[in-house]
């Protein structure tokens, strides 16, 4: 064992070899670095770690087994509280929660966390482990709108405790934003999503895809007609926002949402596709966010130079400190403190610049972060044949707008009651991006885990 104040390094693709390529960037431990990494955990009496976790994994718990290398004892514990470990060890921000709580974190560096949860998930795949799925029916049915980490963490919640539950996703594969929003390169699909959804299925779950709840079938002959007696929501945040700038409507400009799906459903990085992505020279990526750096990075592989376009400064930037490390290995060029005012359009009506001006930073705003502030007569264009507006998304309003009696707050979130998740219609609940906006994966998987609590709660109450 190294200095037990270190982490123990994670192996990771050189960085001119993967701005080639989609290959994982992060090769995860091995058996041996993983027991090494785990014999730095302090195994607290009280274990901060958890209460950092949104899904309240046992974490001393997974990782004592890990120290002695029971490695099946270990995903059996985070299997109790996760049904996507190799997921969560991939994408989830553990620094701002697990790893920000972690003791050894106060004098040296946090215990890696998400590698080890990454080990044990990737470990089980390999040798076939699976959670146990001996679970009795107790004859209720339950609809969950949206395959993504909300839907999925209800449903397998849920399908633990004897309910049958059935998924109905609106795209062609299951999964919502592990499929078509977080590029390959960074949670491979076939590897690792499929086959935690696949665990889920075997739990009794059933999925049943090209399913817009909305037209394809309406919330209420859900209940009505197919006699399912509660309903979650977790349809996530897929609608885009832009800037309201001129030439944003000139070929050449995507939202993030879309490049990513047309990159990840679509094989726009395999040379035979056939989605219409245009093999860009130069992308521009407006955000800082992890979607802007996930698209930033797409477009690099794609081939083009590739600029991120953030109206503040590096230290303002959201996306993770890793993202932005891997992005900045890679070659992306960071024009910070930088607003986009126009994007300029050629003869043929496709993108041939974007103007922007240089921005200052001012006082805070309601934030906290502070503002940026333009500089007059600062104007410049950056020449590029691409736009991608990475500005967060919201929910799309199909649902409400077909469904009586579920209200929504100003940014168009379900609201819902907190302790249980039921939204203003009774028996619907809701949870994840549908009712905060466009957040984290395991946030989304926290409030997909609460949902589920509720919804059984709901249906004891009324039996």
């Amino acid at each position: 064992m190294g200095d037990p104040m270190k982490k123990v390094p994670v192996r990771e693709q050189d960085a001119k070899e993967r701005a080639k390529n989609f290959r994982e960037v992060c090769l995860g431990y091995n058996a041996e670095e993983a027991v090494n990494e785990a014999q730095r955990c302090l195994t607290c009496k009280k274990p901060l770690c958890v209460e950092g976790c949104p899904v309240n994994i046992n974490i001393p718990g997974f990782i004592s087994y890990v120290k002695t290398g029971e490695f099946d004892k270990a995903y059996a514990v985070i299997s109790q509280s996760s049904s996507l470990p190799s997921v969560c060890g991939r994408v989830c921000p553990q620094e701002r929660q697990c790893e920000g709580k972690c003791i050894r974190g106060i004098k040296g560096e946090s215990i890696a966390i998400g590698k080890l949860e990454r080990f044990v998930g990737d470990t089980a795949r390999a040798e076939g482990w699976t959670p146990s799925t001996e679970v009795e029916p107790n004859g209720h049915k339950v609809a969950v709108i949206g395959s993504g980490p909300a839907g999925l963490t209800c449903a397998g919640d849920l399908a633990k405790l004897g309910y049958s539950v059935t998924i109905f996703e609106a795209l062609h594969k299951p999964g919502g934003v592990l499929v078509y929003g977080i590029p390959e390169f960074r949670l491979p699909k076939d590897d690792v999503v499929i086959p935690e959804i696949e665990n889920i299925k075997k739990l009794g779950v059933k999925i049943e895809t090209n399913v817009i709840v909305g037209k394809s079938v309406t919330i209420d002959q859900l209940i009505n007609d197919e006699g399912f007696e509660a309903v979650f929501v977790g349809s996530g945040a897929g609608l885009p926002k832009f800037m309201g700038i001129p030439g944003e409507q000139a070929n050449g400009v995507f939202s993030a949402n879309e490049y990513l799906t047309r990159s990840n459903l679509m094989k726009a990085y395999q040379d035979d596709s056939d989605t219409p992505i245009m093999r860009a020279k130069c992308v521009a990526v407006i955000g800082g966010g992890n979607v802007a750096m996930d698209a930033a990075r797409t477009a690099l592989r794609l081939g083009a130079e590739t600029h991120i376009v953030y109206r503040r400064s590096e230290a303002e930037l959201p996306a993770r400190a890793e993202e932005v490390h891997h992005a900045k290995e890679e070659g992306i060029i960071f024009d910070l403190l930088c607003n986009p005012e126009e994007i300029l359009v050629d003869e043929t009506g496709w993108v041939s610049g974007i103007r922007c001006v240089r921005m200052e930073l001012g006082e805070p705003d309601a934030s906290g972060r502070r503002r940026p502030v333009e500089i007059p007569g600062s104007q410049f264009v950056i020449d590029v044949d691409m736009v991608i507006m990475a500005l967060g998304t919201s929910p799309n309003p199909l649902l409400v707008s077909t469904t009586k009696g579920m209200d929504v707050n100003r940014h168009g979130g379900l609201i819902i009651n907190e302790e249980s998740c039921m939204t203003t219609r009774d028996g619907v609940f809701a949870g994840g991006d549908a009712v905060t906006g466009a957040a984290t994966v395991i946030l989304a998987m926290g409030a997909g885990k609460a949902a589920a609590k509720g919804i059984d709660e709901y249906l004891k109450a009324k039996a």
